[in-house]
């Protein structure tokens, strides 16, 4: 028989072994490859980001150079203050962000409602109504912003929120991502609420909501980056600072000197961060939300 030192010996060893090829099945020439392709993928990909970043913390007198390096010698900080001392960046901001949570939410709102009209209530010309809103993703926006900016110029709608948020309230591919999601979703679920009593408007926020809540992060994802980064829609309806959104309000920093720059570069940073920040924390939901419904059984 084995002593105790030898028996609280063994496990040891057999850590160990098992530690040793772990460490080969994963470190093969297989995953090593597949690891440096995807970080020269990444840094490719981050490359504007990362120049953007290092121009920003650079002088205006650095920038000109020659032989100048990609880091900056002696960062300069007070570039992003700056930002906000030149132009009104910070009212910028707030205006982005009333215009694209509003975009978001009335977009998961309308495409909820039409979603549930199309897949549940079974009405004459359900399917030709659909194909004809999944048509207009076809029309690029270019095409009709000449219309729309003169049908809401006569309406008085120019230089206010309504301007930015009620052309943008619906989606055809919130309504296409949520119908997408529902083909899955058992009817006899439905039928058996409204024998019960459950009216449609709580069936859609008691028990079709809380169930499609990965499509609703991937809308939101969508909708949010899509309404944040306007830039033609807002440059023609608005002309004030009071409602200028963010994208707009960065040219603002142009000017003839040098550190118009510099100052630019750093606005660009600033104004990225909240749409950064959207992605990385929505991507997981957003990836759930545009596979539920592309495999069933």
């Amino acid at each position: 028989m084995l002593s105790s030192s030898e028996l609280k010996t063994v496990p040891k060893k057999k850590n160990k072994v098992l530690v040793s090829i772990g460490w080969r099945k994963v470190w093969n020439w297989k995953t090593i490859t597949l690891l440096l392709v995807n970080i020269i993928v990444v840094l490719i990909t981050l490359f504007p980001l990362l120049y953007a970043v290092s121009m920003s913390l650079k002088s205006p007198s650095e920038i000109y150079q020659q032989n100048a390096s990609f880091f900056p010698e002696t960062p300069v900080f007070s570039n992003y203050l700056d930002v906000f001392k030149t132009a009104p960046i910070a009212t910028y901001i707030q205006n982005s962000l009333i215009v694209s949570i509003a975009i978001t939410v009335s977009q998961i709102i309308t495409s909820v409602f039409a979603a549930f009209s199309f897949h549940f209530l079974k009405f004459k010309g359900n399917k030709i109504v659909f194909a004809l809103i999944m048509a207009t993703m076809m029309v690029p926006g270019e095409a009709v912003i000449v219309s729309q900016y003169l049908m809401v110029s006569e309406w008085g709608w120019i230089d206010s929120f309504r301007v930015l948020i009620i052309p943008f309230m619906t989606s055809a591919l919130g309504i296409f991502l949520f119908r997408q999601a529902l083909h899955t979703f058992p009817m006899e679920i439905y039928e058996s609420a409204r024998m019960d009593g459950c009216s449609n408007i709580r069936f859609i926020f008691k028990i079709l909501i809380p169930l499609l809540r990965p499509t609703i992060g991937a809308l939101s994802v969508q909708s949010f980056l899509g309404a944040w980064n306007m830039y033609m829609w807002p440059l023609l309806v608005t002309n004030s600072d009071e409602y200028r959104t963010v994208q707009i309000g960065i040219s603002m920093l142009n000017s003839i000197d040098s550190q118009s720059i510099v100052l630019m570069l750093a606005g660009v940073v600033v104004c990225m961060l909240p749409s950064l920040i959207i992605f990385i924390f929505g991507q997981k939901n957003m990836i759930k939300g545009l596979t539920s419904g592309a495999v069933k059984g």
